[in-house]
């Protein structure tokens, strides 16, 4: 396979003018373009390990930790806290030894003292950890020792300071072995944090003490891989996770009556739901929504089995976590998903009364997001999926998501990435957000019997170019500033529309579910994803990856001029920018179509049009412009059109055209 790190000749610069006086204007200089993309020491080091190579694909000594959790856990209702147990079979599959583990805390977001990057609604005690047993030995959860750093006045912090932060690390007094198993024990509970009744946006809350959404709810195993080790990064509410696969058994008891949605598959149908609901689920229908428990069922023997208390007992295997949610008063419809090979999946959808408009379309929305991107990528890989109702409005899980229909298709397109291509969305949100807020736009279109078209998008980044609040797509989210959002969520369409653009939107989209399947279950990075994607396009794409991964570039492209000499016409080309792209010119034609041999980059539209393109390469010699020689045997060109797809990111594109529109006298 063709090896596209290789390090390839910066473009010399194009010869600047002479030393000018500070009267004279400055002419603009050429350009260097850069086409490989920076290899920091992270990717370095897991190349040079063995488990990520310049194929895209898992190296051959690729390795990642896996966590298999059992946990039971108690809901109680008037204190509106949530307590639990765990056990956890750690399996280092790295070839280093763990002499430390780090645990994620999250419900320490809501401690008075935390950092967050943004408000909390209620301010709690957050987690309180009660027992934690590592690899046999218990920890003293009030030990206050602390110990000074070599080399510093500083000193360590205590582990009853430790277990007050979202991100916990511990020593271990026996390390767990390289290749071998090791183990956790823990028990703690939290109160859950309020919201206002029918308050919207925010996760991890309850609406009073009748409906709760609970998430980032048990201490877990912070990923150690093989790019930085342990992931210490804080959770600071704003961005999102990067989570071990494993599997999950989890008991969650609750008062009888109360319906629960969760990640994973009902062990006991029997002992929590009423022999009506179960007859309902047997008969589910593909495409045919049905109502599994009404608005007017409630209580013990009515909406579940009989019983004070309920425990329900979920399974999910190979999945990144695990979250639920209960209430005394939700309506439950359901529906099936069909999957190509795989047996139907049910989707189930738990809301409130009062919000049965919310939900009209969700489970036909979800239904179709999941048959929909199993076309597009790869088939869902889990065997059902479940929304429910409360504070959170928009947020995704293993198989479950918190959503009403407004977000059901981007919350269900999750389940891809990073629920099945298991990405590090704190570091990468682009490569979560950014490719799901693409595919939705082609979900629409799918659900409006409509063509998608990514026309427009890749030229509309030119608007955003060089706003300084914008960090590139390799930031951290984190610290991801005041362009967050288009950041995470914007970017990546754009860059997948330029993609396309160059290549074919059909063979982009081919290359894009090779390279979903090849890394399911596994995590991948945005190296591993340009070397993949350039090679299964078989394009030396070094020079894209860098501009739009690692820079906040645009190309501002325009037809500087046109001069016609007997048969032949030159475009002159300019680009601006710093970011290059090919030159694609739609050159359309009068006069009746003479016979003559085309060159192998022109296209006729039909008999009145024509596509001309050059390669990107054109503009590795440094230069701003090129001359693009048009000859069509004499007949007359009465337009041409720069970028006529509008692919490339554009400042202004009212210069693509010649000849140029006549601005609008108001």
């Amino acid at each position: 396979m063709k090896n596209f790190l290789r390090i390839l000749p910066f473009a010399a610069a194009a010869a600047l003018a002479s030393p000018i006086s500070a009267q004279t204007a400055a002419p603009t200089p050429g350009r260097a373009i850069r086409r490989t993309i920076p290899i920091t020491n992270a990717i370095r080091y897991a190349m040079k390990a063995g488990t990520r190579d310049s194929s895209g694909r898992p190296g051959s000594k690729y390795w990642q930790m896996r966590t298999d959790y059992t946990i039971s856990t108690r809901l109680d209702v008037p204190r509106s806290t949530v307590s639990g147990r765990e056990r956890v079979i750690i399996r280092n599959n790295s070839d280093s030894v763990l002499s430390s583990v780090v645990l994620r805390l999250d419900q320490n977001l809501f401690r008075g003292t935390i950092v967050r990057a943004s408000a909390v609604q209620e301010v709690t005690a957050g987690l309180e950890l009660t027992k934690l047993v590592l690899n046999g030995e218990t920890i003293d959860l009030a030990s206050s020792v602390t110990a000074p750093i070599p080399g510093s006045t500083r000193r360590t912090p205590s582990i009853a300071d430790v277990i007050k932060g979202t991100s916990a690390k511990f020593n271990l007094a026996t390390p767990i072995p390289a290749k071998g198993t090791g183990t956790m024990e823990a028990e703690w509970n939290f109160r859950v944090p309020l919201y206002p009744s029918g308050a919207r946006g925010d996760r991890l809350g309850r609406w009073g003490d009748s409906l709760y959404q609970v998430a980032q709810w048990y201490p877990r195993l912070a990923v150690y891989d093989d790019l930085r080790g342990w992931d210490t990064e804080p959770y600071l509410n704003g961005s999102e996770f990067y989570n071990n696969f494993g599997s999950f058994d989890v008991t969650i008891d609750v008062p009888g009556g109360w319906l629960v949605g969760a990640t994973g598959v009902l062990q006991n149908p029997a002992d929590v739901l009423t022999p009506s609901a179960r007859e309902k689920l047997a008969h589910l229908r593909p495409d045919s929504s049905m109502n599994i428990v009404s608005a007017t069922e409630r209580g013990p023997g009515k909406s579940t089995a009989f019983g004070d208390r309920l425990v329900w007992h979920f399974v999910a295997d190979s999945v990144a976590d695990f979250a639920w949610g209960a209430s005394s008063n939700f309506v439950w419809d359901a529906d099936l998903a069909v999957i190509p090979g795989r047996p139907p999946v049910p989707v189930h959808f738990f809301y409130l009364p009062g919000n049965a408009q919310r939900y009209a379309t969700g489970v036909s929305l979800a239904t179709h997001a999941l048959e929909f991107y199993s076309k597009l990528w790869m088939p869902y890989a889990f065997p059902q999926l479940t929304a429910v109702d409360g504070p959170e409005n928009g947020m995704e899980y293993p198989m479950f998501i918190m959503s009403s229909s407004g977000a059901a298709d981007h919350e269900a397109g999750h389940q891809w990435w990073p629920m099945t291509v298991g990405v590090n969305e704190t570091w990468y949100p682009f490569m979560d957000e950014g490719f799901n807020n693409f595919m939705n736009a082609l979900s629409r279109a799918d659900r409006d019997h409509k063509k998608a078209s990514l026309d427009s998008l890749g030229q509309s980044y030119g608007k955003f170019s060089g706003d300084e609040r914008e960090a590139p797509l390799m930031w951290n989210a984190n610290y991801g500033g005041p362009k967050y959002s288009f950041q995470a969520y914007s970017k990546a369409g754009m860059m997948l529309s330029m993609l396309g653009g160059i290549v074919g939107d059909s063979v982009m989209l081919g290359a894009m579910s090779e390279y979903a399947k090849t890394w399911s279950f596994k995590h991948p990075s945005p190296w591993d994803y340009a070397f993949f994607m350039s090679n299964a396009l078989h394009r030396d794409l070094g020079w894209l990856w860098y501009y739009w991964l690692f820079t906040t570039e645009s190309v501002d492209g325009s037809i500087q001029n046109v001069v016609t000499r007997g048969n032949r016409t030159i475009v002159t080309v300019r680009q601006d920018g710093e970011m290059p792209s090919p030159v694609v010119l739609k050159v359309d034609l009068s006069g009746k179509r003479v016979a003559q041999k085309l060159p192998a980059n022109v296209r006729m539209l039909g008999d009145s049009a024509a596509l001309v393109t050059y390669p990107v390469d054109v503009w590795f010699s440094g230069k701003r412009t090129f001359d693009a020689v048009l000859d069509f045997g004499g007949r007359k060109i009465s337009k041409i059109t720069l970028d006529p797809g509008k692919r490339f990111p554009d400042r202004d594109p009212s210069d693509n055209e010649w000849p140029r529109a006549m601005p609008t006298v108001r």
